[in-house]
């Protein structure tokens, strides 16, 4: 038997739904990444997007999950997140929560000036009618640090540096599978009930 765990990772912080699996016993690829661009449809087919990836005759071989948290729209965060809760609970494993905003520094603070590389930064996104949501990060070699949760700014704070939220789904959800793979590597423990979604408009998992 192999000892690579089966593993899974989801992210529908926008409208693209993206599903990242690693499975030893795959006819594919060990690791396969697949963006579906389902919008609000979501709902009706998150189920079978995750089967196409990861047939459910083998999601009781899971090891683990990990799930974008937000922040995002509502509906859509929150099927992943529920998803993944039940999952989790149910086979009794590992559940990981990580923003989409931690996702994407390791990629925009290469966005940063010359000057400003290597401190700490925001990543933020102006909000039609709500106001501005940041996160504030720091990045070291490939480890990112989520120092303050992505949130609503207080309007008047002065935030800087900061780059502009930029949306990568398969980057982002194949990262987050690379991040399940480095905790469980580390023994850290992971309880679903934690795992909570990031909603810009609500204090849930705010700072």
């Amino acid at each position: 038997m192999s000892e690579t765990p089966v593993l899974m990772a989801l992210h529908s912080s926008t409208e693209h739904f993206g599903v990242a699996v690693q499975d030893p016993e795959s006819v594919a690829d060990i690791q396969r990444v697949a963006v579906f661009n389902d919008g609000r449809g979501l709902s009706n087919t998150l189920i079978t997007r995750v089967n196409t990836i990861l047939p459910c005759e083998r999601w009781s071989a899971l090891k683990g999950l990990a799930v974008a948290t937000g922040p995002g729209g509502f509906t859509g965060t929150r099927l992943s997140v529920v998803m993944a809760r039940t999952l989790a609970e149910q086979l009794n494993c590992p559940l990981l929560g990580v923003s989409s905003f931690a996702l994407m520094a390791a990629r925009l603070h290469h966005r940063l000036p010359a000057d400003q590389q290597g401190q700490r930064f925001w990543i933020a996104r102006q909000l039609s009618r709500r106001g501005l949501v940041a996160g504030f990060y720091a990045f070291d070699e490939d480890d990112v640090e989520e120092i303050e949760a992505p949130h609503l700014v207080i309007e008047g704070r002065r935030i800087s540096p900061v780059v502009q939220a930029a949306e990568d789904v398969a980057a982002d959800v194949f990262r987050l599978l690379e991040l399940l793979r480095q905790s469980q590597t580390r023994g850290q423990i992971l309880t679903w009930s934690s795992v909570l979604p990031i909603y810009p408009f609500s204090p849930v998992g705010t700072s």
